[in-house]
């Protein structure tokens, strides 16, 4: 009986001790300061390694790009939305990776776009054929140098983006088609021309609310369209509640991540 009662304590322990190993939000500052300088140029950036980073292992590497709201020179406004998704534990333990996050100068813009903003929703005319912006610029050869790196899964490099970020990640699909192995656009939009580069390679998975005044929700689905006319095959979620904060029922769908670190390239 003794016996009984000593298996019974030491599996009740075990129990408790699992119970309070739940899931945490980690703080923005186990991002690091970083910074990248071409010539006169600085892009600066947030970087999260995976807990216990070796260089001797590989990790997939995510980029992450913020919206319009988010742009400045701080380093830190760039992580006000999605941070937490990347931070919280259990993520890091499920999905070990390098997540970049750069933050867009204020007077800058991640997409070549002409932007209305006297409209609502704005305007948007894009002009990818005329170059990409300083920023998208210098995001490619952060990217580049980052994949250069041993420690990198160069077969699992994703993007997403919201927003100003969504625009940014269209376009950064169609400028390195060859370097991403998924993408996922959040209340974005982009060149409906542009996507014969990589339709029938990217997986892809796009995000917008049907209620967005801000970004029309029309121009998701105008390059959800082209995927298709080109013989992709994306998915595509249209919340019938959201508005323009479409990324927080997004950042909330339990097979978001799950989804985006099953692809690779072939």
């Amino acid at each position: 009986m003794r016996q009984f009662f000593i298996l019974i304590l030491l599996c009740s322990l075990v129990f408790s001790s699992c119970a309070t190993k739940k899931a945490q939000i980690l703080p923005k500052e186990t991002f690091s300061y970083e910074a990248h300088i071409v010539g006169s140029d600085t892009l600066q950036y947030r970087m999260l390694l995976p807990e216990n980073f070796s260089t001797d292992k590989e990790y997939p590497v995510l980029l992450f790009l913020h919206g319009a709201g988010e742009r400045g020179s701080d380093n830190e406004k760039q992580l006000v939305h999605g941070s937490s998704l990347f931070l919280n534990t259990k993520t890091r333990d499920s999905f070990p990776a390098i997540i970049i996050a750069p933050q867009c100068p204020k007077k800058d813009y991640w997409a070549k776009v002409d932007v209305d903003r006297s409209t609502n929703p704005i305007g948007l005319n894009f002009n990818y054929e005329t170059g990409p912006t300083t920023a998208m610029s210098l995001v490619m050869d952060l990217m580049d140098k980052t994949l250069s790196k041993p420690y990198v899964k160069k077969d699992q490099v994703y993007v997403m983006g919201l927003s100003m970020g969504g625009m940014g990640t269209f376009e950064i699909i169609h400028r390195k088609p060859e370097m991403f192995a998924a993408a996922i656009p959040i209340c974005g939009g982009g060149n409906p021309n542009s996507v014969d580069s990589y339709a029938k390679t990217l997986p892809l998975w796009v995000f917008h609310g049907a209620k967005d005044n801000v970004v029309d929700p029309q121009r998701s689905i105008d390059m959800v369209s082209a995927f298709l006319n080109a013989g992709g095959y994306p998915k595509f979620t249209l919340y019938d509640f959201a508005n323009h904060n479409s990324w927080d029922p997004t950042f909330a769908e339990p097979e978001l991540l799950k989804w985006l670190f099953s692809k690779s390239k072939k």
